[in-house]
């Protein structure tokens, strides 16, 4: 560690404090993260610490899940202009609207959206459990899942339930096609490919592995090849070679960089701590209905 990540690091001890880190952030954040994981995996490390300060380098909606399942925390996100353009697709006025369009449905929100939607919808889920939460719903019942449309799809796929998808999108992942893929193809012949399901469809149809953040990370560490095409966000290569440093990973595309996630740095940390601001919180009405979203999530998960 260098001197400002080992200052942190005792800052986070004085505040008894926890470092939670999304496998897009910067590198050097990753290293002295406390937990670094997927979105399901921070969400779970946040309702369960015992920190009283919990210090988010990820984006908005991440920060208010955190505040929600600990309310009783001081939850700290370092750049409050950290957003997530998938999650603003998604409005509670249009979710209203299409509740009562589809009065007998079960909505289902990706954990990408902000807590006033969480609050209109029934259960949350991630990419890394949409498959696991959508099999336990009853069959009779329609779905609906959103913000992600291609997230929908893919659940669809895979499940063959009726659901309906929101039509919005990650502008990071909906912007890798099958053509990029082809090409990274054409210049690593034995080269498997691993994508997201937040990309399209056509992109996921020529994927030799379809999965979450973490169920990458997984795929790469048990798979034989040693090369592999990486269709998502360019912040897990990071991991990716420390875990498997005998392998070669390849971004998809030189367009999976994701500014938002990368614009918490050390320096934004650091006075984060100092001031113990900014402070994220969720008004309590909508907290108390978007809990039980996350909650019903948590409980399966």
């Amino acid at each position: 560690m260098n001197e400002q990540q080992t200052k942190i690091r005792a800052m986070l001890a004085d505040r008894k404090g926890i470092l939670l880190v999304h496998y897009y952030a910067r590198p050097e954040i990753q290293e002295i993260a406390d937990v670094l994981g997927d979105s399901l995996a921070l969400a779970q490390a946040a309702a369960r610490s015992d920190a009283r300060v919990i210090v988010f380098a990820g984006v908005h909606f991440m920060a208010q899940s955190a505040a929600m399942l600990s309310p009783e925390k001081t939850v700290l996100l370092p750049r409050l202009d950290a957003g997530c353009p998938l999650a603003d697709m998604a409005s509670p006025d249009a979710v209203r609207k299409m509740k009562q369009a589809q009065p007998d449905a079960v909505f289902v929100t990706y954990i990408n959206s902000t807590a006033e939607v969480k609050a209109e919808c029934d259960i949350c889920c991630t990419s890394s459990n949409v498959i696991k939460i959508i099999e336990t719903l009853p069959p009779s019942k329609k779905v609906v899942v959103l913000p992600d449309g291609n997230l929908a799809r893919h659940a669809a796929s895979v499940t063959g339930r009726d659901i309906a998808a929101w039509e919005g999108c990650c502008p990071i992942h909906q912007a890798l096609t099958a053509e990029d893929v082809t090409a990274r193809r054409r210049e690593h012949p034995r080269a498997l490919f691993a994508a997201h399901p937040e990309c399209r469809p056509e992109t996921l149809a020529v994927a030799d592995f379809v999965g979450s953040t973490s169920a990458i990370l997984r795929f790469a560490h048990e798979t034989k090849a040693t090369e592999i095409i990486i269709g998502t966000e360019k912040g897990i290569l990071t991991q990716l070679a420390k875990e498997n440093p005998e392998k070669t990973f390849i971004p998809a595309s030189g367009a999976l960089f994701c500014a938002d996630m990368k614009k918490i740095s050390l320096d934004d940390i650091e006075r984060s701590l100092a001031t113990l601001q900014p402070v994220v919180t969720v008004p309590r009405d909508v907290s108390e209905a978007a809990k039980k979203a996350l909650d019903k999530m948590l409980a399966l998960s």
